[in-house]
């Protein structure tokens, strides 16, 4: 099958463009596939971050066209015209947010206009966690278009039926992020790290609203009087950054968190999975979440808050916790439970066991098949 893959890729960052890299990789051993990303992602100034490149040369590069200009409307229809001319049978879009439902609602509009080129959309997200009005008409005018839809979560079937109900659709677990390398040793990382505390958990990623980071500080004040305990943030601020640090010093925890809030370049990854004991999820709001799959690739269990797709993938008593969001206590009642109850080890063979469910050639072999309906 002659694929093209649409969206964010090398050399932009980020979970999404690590994504597609992996996906790319995959479906490269049956098909012929090509890759088209972006030469302008977001504005500036609508771009929360400090760079939207990777910076670093061991990333994992992947050819591809770096032509889409996100907010060029003369571009999107010159990008439509050369993919229409290259008629592949598949094209593939993943979407997460509606800014970019206009460049790909009016590319694909015109590349259908081939008669040959099916289209299928990768949804992170239908209704995105910020919402703003306008979402979802933007959507619509996109998903109007498309032949077929992955999802990754009940929730965002549930979301994508809601605005197209005849949508012919899959859903697919969330594959493994196999690319940040392998783990090391735990002792050895936490002195690269300056990590001094014998107990630590991770919070990853983005830094954003919907993701808690604020629950898990108030868990941290109610953890204090009662273990020492590590709690290793990891990622950029996309929210801001003075009101965290305020609650920190409010809550007077400034001792037990240990900040690494620059982006983490992808080659570094690993460090700060393999300094904690288990990974924490404490989100206000979630479909499904890919921090989910860099953890199971190395092996650490998760505490995680039970909303969105979370309880899909981590079994409760098994490979992690499911707690209540937005409740401090429980997130520090859970955390307690995974230390006094020892169950590191014995959650981390269970994780182990989940891991062929998550493979890329089962997403790539699933997704395949849909089109063929």
């Amino acid at each position: 099958m002659k694929i093209t893959i649409l969206s964010t890729t090398y050399p932009l960052r980020g979970g999404i463009a690590h994504f597609n890299g992996l996906l790319y990789n995959e479906l490269i051993k049956n098909h012929d596939v090509n890759v088209i990303t972006f030469k302008r992602q977001y504005p500036e100034f609508l771009f929360p971050g400090k760079s939207q490149v990777e910076s670093e040369d061991t990333v994992e590069k992947i050819p591809s066209d770096v032509i889409v200009d996100s907010v060029n409307p003369m571009n999107w229809y010159s990008v439509g015209k050369k993919i229409q001319k290259d008629e592949p049978d598949l094209i593939i879009y993943k979407y997460w947010m509606p800014f970019f439902a206009p460049c790909f609602g009016l590319i694909n509009r015109i590349v259908r206009n081939n008669k040959k080129t099916k289209s299928l959309v990768i949804c992170d997200n239908v209704i995105p966690h910020e919402k703003r009005p306008g979402d979802i008409s933007l959507t619509k005018y996109f998903f109007n278009t498309v032949d077929y839809f992955v999802l990754m979560s009940e929730s965002v079937k549930k979301d994508l039926l809601t605005i197209k109900p005849s949508a012919k659709h899959k859903l697919l677990f969330h594959p493994v992020y196999s690319n940040f390398g392998e783990k090391v040793d735990k002792e050895e990382v936490k002195k690269k790290l300056n990590i001094s505390k014998s107990k630590n958990i991770l919070f990853f990623g983005f830094i954003r609203k919907y993701k808690g980071l604020d629950i898990l500080i108030e868990a941290a004040a109610i953890l204090k009087n009662k273990m020492d305990i590590g709690i290793i943030v990891a990622g950029e601020f996309y929210d801001d950054e003075q009101k965290y640090k305020d609650l920190i010093k409010e809550k007077n925890v400034e001792n037990q968190l240990y900040l690494f809030t620059d982006f983490i370049p992808t080659n570094e990854v690993k460090y700060y999975f393999s300094a904690a004991d288990v990974v924490v999820l404490p989100y206000k709001d979630a479909t499904q979440s890919g921090i989910v799959q860099i953890a199971n690739n190395f092996e650490k269990p998760i505490i995680a808050t039970d909303v969105g797709g979370l309880g899909e993938v981590i079994k409760e008593g098994k490979t992690g916790y499911l707690v209540e969001s937005d409740n401090p206590q429980k997130l520090a009642d859970a955390i307690i439970k995974f230390y006094d109850e020892n169950n590191e080890q014995e959650f981390v063979e269970n994780v182990k066991k989940e891991l062929d469910k998550f493979s890329w050639q089962k997403f790539t072999d699933a997704l395949i098949e849909l089109t063929k309906k």
